[in-house]
């Protein structure tokens, strides 16, 4: 399971002043804290929506080259604008990377897609349109399959495709969990070569007891199929979750990181 460092969001409470005033050691201690924790990329948002996109443009060459001065952890370039996704992959250097992301529409695939073949980096792709999120499973494959068109056209290989099936809050659908999961487990099944990862949170939005909701729907995510997830590495339980269902589904091997992680 590959866990997808969520921390270095300008949207989330408390880093977008970390962005703003260019605290380098307070970006680094988010960024060594994740990696030790274990994560195995690190995702890095700098969109604080305040300023030009020459003002991201910066915060993202900043971020990114703050971070691997000190830090080997890969990291996922998070934008939803093109020219700072390759801002940040430029900044890279040739260092591993991951793109977060691109949807099922003509314009964004046109401008994504030749990044991650020019710097080889895998990418997440929303099982999205224009629309927005689809309700039911057969439109989020629909979209899935435009982008594995869209790749096949690039010379982008299904390998380096992380399909992200989304998820919307059960408080307002309570049917959209189980969209999810099954989402999930078409992904795998239409598209095996590919990748499936998901943020987690936004299930249990709404709604009381959270971390329960969150840990619960992430053992089901992860028996559906789910490879990846974007969540906290600093969550200690959720990372505990993340470890018995490994070990329940039979991917730790000897039941390992599972001793490993109960131990420390």
């Amino acid at each position: 399971m590959i866990i997808i460092g969520e921390k270095i969001n300008a949207s989330l409470a408390g880093i977008k002043p970390i962005i703003q005033e260019r605290d380098s050691a307070r970006l680094l201690e988010l960024a060594r804290a994740q990696a030790a924790a274990g994560a195995g990329f690190i995702d890095v948002n700098v969109g604080t929506g305040v300023g030009s996109q020459e003002d991201e443009i910066v915060s993202m060459q900043w971020a990114i080259e703050t971070i691997q001065e000190e830090v080997e952890t890969p990291l996922c370039i998070d934008s939803a604008d093109s020219t700072v996704l390759e801002a940040g992959l430029k900044a890279r250097n040739g260092r591993p990377s991951l793109i977060n992301s691109t949807k099922a529409e003509e314009k964004n695939l046109e401008q994504v897609l030749p990044l991650a073949r020019e710097y080889n980096a895998p990418i997440v792709g929303l099982a999205m349109d224009k629309a927005g999120i689809p309700k039911t499973v057969e439109d989020r494959l629909r979209a899935c399959d435009y982008i594995v068109t869209a790749c096949e056209k690039h010379g982008v290989p299904l390998e380096n495709v992380y399909f992200d099936p989304l998820v919307l809050p059960i408080s307002t659908d309570i049917k959209q969990g189980l969209v999810t999961l099954n989402t999930i487990v078409e992904i795998k099944h239409q598209f095996p070569a590919a990748k499936t990862v998901m943020g987690l949170s936004n299930v249990s939005y709404g709604l009381p007891g959270r971390p329960r909701l969150n840990a619960a729907f992430l053992h089901m995510a992860i028996f559906a199929g789910l490879d990846t997830a974007i969540l906290d590495p600093l969550d200690e339980p959720l990372m505990g979750a993340v470890r018995i269902a490994e070990v329940l589904i039979g991917k730790d091997r000897h039941c390992r990181r599972y001793t490993r992680a109960f131990r420390n």
